[in-house]
């Protein structure tokens, strides 16, 4: 059922995925193509913070710091798998794997190389400061509109 936790939520989380996405545009080097990877990630944003964090509002201002920290520790866990999945089926095109398990071990290896990426203050300084403001406006939306 719609309500407008689950309406802020959704907004801050896709709104931080694509901060942090052009933020970590700045990370990698110029030649490379992103395409639309800051989309991609606005939308799995809007997703966690529609299904994560929407559904626990309400709760408390306590509760409300550490759903604001689960909804981007999901963000980043679900962006990270399913761009390291779209990586491993890109490799897979061009033959890179011997079989499947290696291809699905792969995974989980450009994953850590992706997740290494984020591990920089300036992207945990902009998920903190996120996490805290999409808990505090979910809580807020949730307690204002019921």
């Amino acid at each position: 059922m719609p309500t407008a936790a689950k309406a802020i939520a959704a907004l801050c989380l896709a709104a931080l995925g694509y901060l942090a996405s052009e933020l970590v545009k700045t990370l990698l080097p110029v030649s490379t193509y992103f395409g639309n990877f800051s989309i991609y990630n606005a939308i799995i944003g809007a997703c966690v913070g529609w299904i994560v964090v929407g559904t626990r509002a309400g709760r408390g201002t306590r509760d409300a710091i550490a759903n604001g920290l689960t909804g981007v520790a999901a963000l980043i866990f679900w962006c990270v798998f399913v761009h390291a999945s779209l990586e491993m089926f890109d490799q897979s095109m061009k033959r890179r794997f011997d079989g499947p398990v290696e291809a699905f071990s792969a995974i989980f290896e450009i994953g850590i190389e992706y997740g290494a990426l984020l591990m920089n203050p300036m992207m945990i300084s902009t998920f903190l400061v996120g996490a805290l403001l999409t808990g505090y406006f979910s809580e807020y939306a949730a307690r204002r509109w019921k």
